[in-house]
């Protein structure tokens, strides 16, 4: 197995946005029984066993933004949870697999614990990534979501998670959105931006279509599934049709935007699907961490349990491979 790791974010890898144009998805159809079908066929028609399995749980694990978003959250535990992205795996499980050096893609966690995660990564290359601009909901003045953004660059987060006004989507108001987006990532400087459009709010396909296309023309780094905190976040049908978006978006401009799904992914087979998506759609290209993110926390621990299965044969209890 490659001990190569993923190429991290860098400034030249940035979606320089453009003007908005709504003929780019003025017309833009749907058929939501194709996206559900070809879906559903994503992970039937492709399957990987053994050695193969593990090393895309591996890569998986490379692009994993390690998230707490508690209301109880706490510097100890952020720490712990930084201790975990910096050491996944245990040491024979490493060692089976035949791996050195091994970390999750990033850390994710509110602006106010930043500091404190950019202390337990530090030298480690990882990044750390902060939620912003009155996660989840975002239903705040705009000057205050832009402070928000500011204030969670100074304290080192070099990755901005933005969440939209739903309603702007819902009104169909697509001037307000690409605005709103594009002051945002004008805050976050040098940090990269990913736009959350909260895909369980907005109702249709269409309406997420046109949301990511707008994300990507304001100058998103990243378009992103969810919060977590919806009713639906991550399904497959509507990061099917997100990432043809970005598709599209790549193909007219030659600019290259990442994509993350968050939310309800729990397990090592959920990991595996969503590579299989951007496999499938993008290419190898997008199965790296500067293209590719999923937000996930307990995810971890069931990829872990599996390639523990590979090694020695048998499941470890859940309990062994806590995160925090």
């Amino acid at each position: 197995m490659s001990q190569s790791a993923a190429p991290a974010l860098s400034n030249t890898d940035r979606n320089p946005g453009m003007p908005l144009r709504t003929d780019w998805f003025d017309q833009i159809a749907v058929n939501t029984q194709a996206a559900e079908r070809r879906a559903a066929t994503l992970t039937t028609r492709r399957t990987v066993k053994k050695e193969w399995q593990a090393a895309w749980l591996v890569n998986a694990i490379r692009c994993i933004d390690l998230t707490t978003l508690a209301g109880d959250d706490t510097e100890d535990r952020v720490r712990r949870l930084c201790a975990k992205a910096v050491r996944p795996l245990a040491d024979h499980i490493m060692a089976g697999l035949g791996l050195e050096h091994l970390t999750t893609g990033a850390v994710c966690v509110y602006p106010t614990m930043v500091a404190a995660a950019v202390k337990a990564v530090a030298g480690t290359g990882i990044p750390v990534a902060s939620v912003a601009t009155g996660f989840p909901a975002g239903l705040m003045p705009l000057d205050l979501r832009l402070a928000e953004i500011r204030y969670a660059v100074d304290q080192g987060a070099e990755e901005i998670d933005i969440v939209i006004t739903r309603a702007h989507v819902l009104d169909g108001n697509w001037a307000a959105l690409y605005d709103e987006v594009a002051a945002m990532r004008e805050a976050c400087g040098a940090a990269h931006m990913k736009a959350i459009l909260a895909t369980g709010d907005l109702q249709t396909l269409r309406n997420v279509y046109k949301a990511s296309m707008v994300a990507m023309q304001a100058g998103s780094d990243f378009i992103k599934t969810s919060t977590g905190k919806e009713g639906v976040n991550a399904t497959l049908p509507v990061s099917l049709i997100m990432v043809r978006a970005l598709r599209d978006y790549t193909d007219r401009t030659g600019d290259r935007v990442g994509f993350k799904p968050a939310g309800g992914m729990k397990t090592a087979k959920d990991a595996i699907a969503w590579q299989i998506l951007m496999k499938e759609e993008m290419g190898n290209d997008w199965l790296r961490s500067d293209l590719f993110r999923l937000g996930a926390s307990s995810m971890l621990g069931d990829i872990e349990r599996q390639l523990e299965r590979h090694i020695t044969g048998r499941y470890a209890a859940s309990s062994r491979h806590a995160i925090a």
